[in-house]
């Protein structure tokens, strides 16, 4: 029998902690728990591992020992452990309502529909690439069609490969990763469309663009603004602003440097003792890298914090709901992806890994 979530709720912090560390202890290598850095402190301290989302599936993917794979993240994270992962292990994601708001701005029907009307408009090959934070559904798409996904890491890699084959770039979901690095990469904005799902009727260019974009974006990091920077800067003179690509372009203009979720921490992390950072990315990642770097100065570039709030659904009580009700013979939240969107899927990140 499912034990209820809310029971756990009711117990004190230190008999629920005792009662994790257990039933770890009793699993060991059988079970691993993963956590994205945007996850909460009370829940990050129990992972086996934590990175980003896709260092996450690709540990679960070597980790061939463990049975389980408890994902403490949103759900295409899962699906994407769940697709890299072999076929008798099992992906958990402890709380099934967290999801990824950008990650449901494309679907693959609408994606469909704008492939459609890309062939038809322009008759030359264009390239759908995924960032990772998309639907398995829509990594699908991009595996059918001769695609492949990316990261907010190798974006640049991926572009540069394809338009070194003279191919344009459908690029979904994240508008923001693409045109920062189309830009970083030279490409003028007239080369640059975005395309709008909610408006498909709006003309498309003569000339095919180098880069076709979808409307879509990351709520965290739209809560960042050109005015923090400034801001930032008076408050602390010689500061060093960094902010993710998922960031629009007049904040990223305005930055001293941008990267990656595990670009930003190495930065900081190996930056020297009294430096200074204000960064342009989740709040728990940023309080945690303070915390880690006491003899520096770390503080979230907007004054007030930006957190996922899908990620903050996950909590203690629930990493504890999930784990015990695996002690007692019951697999709660199991995430598993059709075998052929599976495929599919693979085919595209195994393109960008080929990259």
């Amino acid at each position: 029998m499912v034990k209820d979530y809310v029971e756990y709720c009711s117990w004190p912090a230190e008999q629920r902690e005792q009662r994790i560390r257990e039933i770890k202890d009793f699993f060991g290598k059988r079970l691993l728990v993963l956590a994205h850095h945007y996850q909460k402190d009370e829940v990050v301290r129990y992972a086996d591992c934590r990175g980003d989302s896709l260092k996450l599936a690709e540990i679960a993917a070597r980790t061939t020992e463990a049975e389980f794979i408890v994902f403490c993240g949103v759900h295409f994270m899962a699906e994407t452990a769940d697709i890299l992962s072999g076929p008798e292990q099992k992906v958990i994601l402890p709380d099934l309502l967290a999801g990824c708001s950008m990650a449901d701005m494309v679907d693959a029907a609408s994606l469909e529909d704008c492939w459609e009307v890309m062939d038809e408009h322009y008759r030359t090959e264009i390239v759908p690439v995924a960032y990772v934070n998309s639907s398995a559904e829509v990594k699908a798409f991009c595996g059918r069609h001769g695609g492949l996904t990316c990261t907010s890491g190798n974006a640049a890699r991926v572009f540069e490969r394809l338009y070194a084959a003279n191919k344009s770039i459908l690029f979904v979901p994240d508008e923001h990763l693409g045109r920062n690095t189309g830009l970083r990469l030279g490409l003028t904005p007239e080369e640059i469309f975005l395309w709008d799902p909610k408006a498909p009727d709006v003309p498309l260019p003569r000339q095919r663009p180098k880069l076709i974009l979808w409307k879509g974006f990351c709520c965290v990091h739209q809560r960042f603004f050109p005015d923090n920077v400034a801001a930032a800067r008076q408050q602390y003179p010689g500061i060093k602003v960094i902010v993710h690509p998922e960031c629009p372009r007049a904040l990223v203009e305005g930055a001293d440097d941008t990267g990656s979720t595990e670009y930003i921490i190495k930065l900081v992390n190996e930056s020297p003792v009294g430096s200074a950072w204000a960064i342009g990315t989740e709040a728990n990642l940023v309080n945690r890298l303070a915390r880690e770097n006491p003899d520096k100065t770390v503080v979230s570039l907007n004054p007030h914090p930006s957190y996922c709030k899908s990620m903050n659904r996950l909590t203690e009580p629930g990493l504890l709901w999930a784990l015990d009700n695996l002690w007692h013979g019951q697999v709660v939240n199991e995430i598993h992806v059709d075998e052929v969107v599976a495929e599919q899927a693979a085919a595209a990140l195994r393109r960008m890994l080929a990259v």
